[in-house]
């Protein structure tokens, strides 16, 4: 049978960089970092002590204080952005909307290790007795999707994937198909992440993966810099609302962009270090998906994580896909920005990709002074000044440990 069309209708954010789309966008245009000095714990002890936090973040805006005490971090920042992806869709605002139609899948990388972190001090301190009731739902990854299904009554899909760095993209793409083969007219989709704790931020620094650029932590993030010695973790959700296109033209809705492709694959070669061919692999099955040739896409919004390895490797993934299109490929990473969002990543990322396909606009690249060519890093990443373009499509990669990959394509209305 031949698929349903998919279309983007409303976007969620909460990142590093601001607590709206309006706000994170405007402060990617301008190249503005969302990095700083850790404040959440007390990180000295750490050879890392900088992340990209959110700031001035209010539950209470979205819940009441007393469902907020119930849930992880994590689980906040997801509720929130999906409520604005729900909002800035109008859903409630359709008088008629089949709520048996309407599913959500909003995932995690790690979900709730704050409150994991706090209650195995508690218990070690003072025994079983400290365990609250809500502890096991309060940091479930599937509890965001629970939470915003109840939350507005919708009685179809609910699930969270899980696929570290490669869960946003993940959980968007496995929400297109089902609309795309009938499962629900309307999906909630996107990922969160709220892990910057000591457990969190020591756990990858004991990895040696990330910056030590504590002496200034708006230059910490530079992909494919000469200069780059680990990425920094973010932190925060990107929740899109995706829509039959036939449903979303009824009602007479805002429509963005539609995502025409989605593909995955996994290296097959690494719990962490990546390989170039399955990255490659998972883009090219993308393309195949969306039924476009490589030369038809202008802009990458790429994983971008400011590693030594890793960004090596995606350039080179993205000559294997591209061939020689690669060399007239807009690359952007937005991590140089917002930092590693890990299981949020696939969803702000894919608003970003949603956001430059729509307004014509690329975000820089920041802090890349001096590209480091000699280890291949040789293609257009739009150093640290936003560029008015062309784009038709665009394409969001994230990829993540055990070699799993995603890639997502959207295409302008």
């Amino acid at each position: 049978m031949s698929k349903r069309r998919v279309v983007v209708t409303g976007l969620g954010h909460i990142s590093p960089v601001g607590n709206d789309v309006a706000t994170g966008w405007a402060n990617l245009l301008a190249g503005k970092s969302g990095i700083g000095k850790v404040t959440r714990f007390d990180a000295s002890e750490l050879n890392c002590q900088i992340a990209g936090e959110v700031k001035d973040f209010d539950i209470s805006a979205y819940i009441s204080p007393k469902e907020a005490r119930r849930s992880d971090l994590f689980i906040h920042y997801g509720i929130a952005a999906a409520l604005q992806a729900v909002a800035d869709a109008g859903l409630d605002d359709v008088a008629d909307l089949d709520k048996t139609r309407v599913g959500v899948n909003i995932g995690s990388g790690i979900g709730g290790l704050p409150l994991i972190e706090e209650t195995g001090v508690a218990v070690q301190q003072g025994g079983a007795r400290k365990i609250g009731p809500f502890f096991i739902p309060g940091s479930l990854i599937n509890l965001i999707a629970g939470h915003v299904s109840i939350l507005k009554g919708y009685q179809g899909p609910s699930y969270g994937i899980v696929s570290a760095c490669t869960t946003g993209a993940h959980c968007i793409g496995d929400a297109a198909r089902m609309i795309q083969y009938g499962d629900a007219d309307v999906m909630v989709a996107g990922g969160a992440e709220g892990a910057i704790s000591k457990l969190g931020m020591g756990g990858f620094a004991a990895m040696k993966a990330l910056s030590t650029r504590n002496d200034d932590p708006e230059t910490a993030s530079r992909p494919w810099d000469k200069g780059r010695d680990g990425f920094v973790m973010g932190e925060g959700a990107g929740v899109l609302v995706l829509e039959e296109y036939e449903h979303a033209v009824k009602r007479g809705a805002r429509i963005y962009a539609e995502l025409i492709g989605f593909g995955m694959s996994s290296d097959a070669h690494h719990i962490t270090a990546p390989s170039a061919e399955g990255p490659a692999r998972g883009v090219q099955n993308a393309l195949r998906d969306a039924r476009i040739n490589p030369d038809q896409v202008q802009y990458v919004n790429a994983h971008g994580t400011s590693t030594p390895l890793g960004d090596a490797n995606e350039t080179n993934a993205l000559k294997i896909a591209f061939g020689d299109h690669a060399k007239k490929l807009v690359v952007n990473s937005t991590k140089s920005m917002t930092g590693h969002l890990l299981g949020g990543a696939g969803g702000v990322e894919a608003i970003y990709s949603i956001l430059a396909v729509y307004n014509q606009v690329s975000p820089p690249t920041i802090n890349l002074h001096e590209q480091d060519v000699e280890s291949g890093c040789d293609l257009d990443y739009v150093a640290n000044t936003a560029r008015d373009m062309q784009i038709d499509i665009a394409i969001s990669n994230s990829f993540g440990f055990g070699g799993t990959n995603g890639t997502l394509v959207f295409k302008r209305m």
